[in-house]
């Protein structure tokens, strides 16, 4: 094994991690990717709004698919907040000054939360539609 500064197994050990010993130390990246989060209004207003609808998507659901499409939608939501979240911390990381590519970069990740919001909003609007005005 080479024992140079750019093996990558020097540089993040997790690199050289194997089963379940890699699958529980991601475990806990994931844990502490869900606490970052939580440090966003964002996240914690979407999470606040997961908490009440995911179970409501099981009692406007009338059988799994429409449940998983229901439930699957909120959960988009977040991941996408998440990610978008990332995009914003790996831009701030690199600098406080303004930049084009820095600007376009948050607009997008802005852009896919309002996409995957309109997303979920369509999915709900047409299950309680079908639920209470369709016979």
């Amino acid at each position: 094994m080479s024992t140079t500064p750019t093996d990558p197994a020097l540089v993040n050990p997790q690199k050289a991690r194997k089963g379940l010993n890699r699958l529980w130390h991601a475990t806990g990246y994931s844990i502490n990717g869900l606490r970052a989060g939580w440090g966003e209004a964002a996240f914690r207003m979407e999470a606040t709004m997961a908490v009440v609808m995911v179970p409501l998507a099981f009692w406007l659901g009338r059988n799994w698919v429409e449940v998983a499409l229901l439930a699957g939608s909120v959960v988009i939501v977040m991941v996408v907040e998440l990610l978008n979240t990332a995009v914003e911390a790996a831009i701030d990381r690199i600098g406080p000054e303004w930049h084009d590519l820095s600007k376009r970069a948050k607009d997008m990740g802005s852009a896919a939360v309002l996409l995957a919001s309109l997303l979920a909003g369509g999915i709900w609007l047409a299950a309680l539609w079908q639920r209470f005005f369709v016979a």
